[in-house]
């Protein structure tokens, strides 16, 4: 069986936070203060988008004033982009979909990568590159919770786990983390683009530590 792609102590992080916050940032400026409210609110785990010119930028800064934050790049959509993320300081990198171009060159860079996966098809394309932990996108229309544990069953004893997102919500996110298939949940309801562009801080705070709260409460 082909090594798992993800360090043990990454992974740990990730099911132990059960979240990771994603984000869309147009400006740079707006990186510091986006980080400082989201760790305020207990969210240590990101995964900023390459949806924007900001997007490199915003994560050196992120990395260099944060330490504590757990930084993923997400949207890797062309080879190039690996070696562009790893460089600018992120620990792992995400994207939608399963381009075996793009994951053999996180294989070769031994760059932590988590691809998108929606059938059984992409699941065993990814098992081939040591991928073992998948990003179950887009996870509500792409047939919710029951469509992922039935998919997923097969695959059942290589101890597969899955990061769903798309459609999650402070209301139905939890039902997820109660699955044994999901090791943590992509949210982006907790900081959306129109309201780190308004700096909406305390806002931003505010859903992180409500969601932080129903994790915890989830595992009591």
């Amino acid at each position: 069986m082909i090594k798992s792609n993800f360090p043990e102590d990454l992974s740990t992080r990730i099911t132990k936070s059960g979240i990771v916050a994603v984000l869309v940032i147009d400006k740079p400026e707006d990186s510091e203060p986006l980080a400082e409210a989201l760790l305020k609110g207990g969210v240590n785990i990101i995964e900023l988008t390459l949806r924007t010119p900001s997007a490199i930028e915003s994560v050196k800064r992120i990395v260099k004033g944060f330490p504590e934050m757990t930084v993923g790049i997400g949207t890797i959509l062309f080879p190039e982009q690996v070696s562009e993320v790893k460089a600018a300081g992120a620990v792992f990198g995400l994207a939608p979909g399963m381009n075996p171009i793009v994951v053999k060159k996180t294989v070769e860079e031994s760059f932590p990568f988590i691809p998108g996966i929606a059938t059984a098809s992409d699941i065993e394309a990814a098992l081939g590159f040591g991928c073992r932990i998948l990003k179950f996108f887009p996870a509500e229309t792409g047939g919710g919770l029951k469509h992922l544990e039935s998919m997923a069953t097969p695959y059942a004893h290589l101890g597969l786990k899955f990061v769903p997102l798309g459609g999650l919500n402070q209301e139905n996110f939890t039902d997820y983390l109660k699955s044994k298939f999901v090791t943590a949940i992509g949210g982006s309801w907790i900081a959306k683009r129109e309201e780190i562009s308004q700096h909406k801080w305390a806002s931003i705070t505010e859903k992180a530590r409500i969601a932080v709260e129903s994790i915890n409460k989830m595992k009591k």
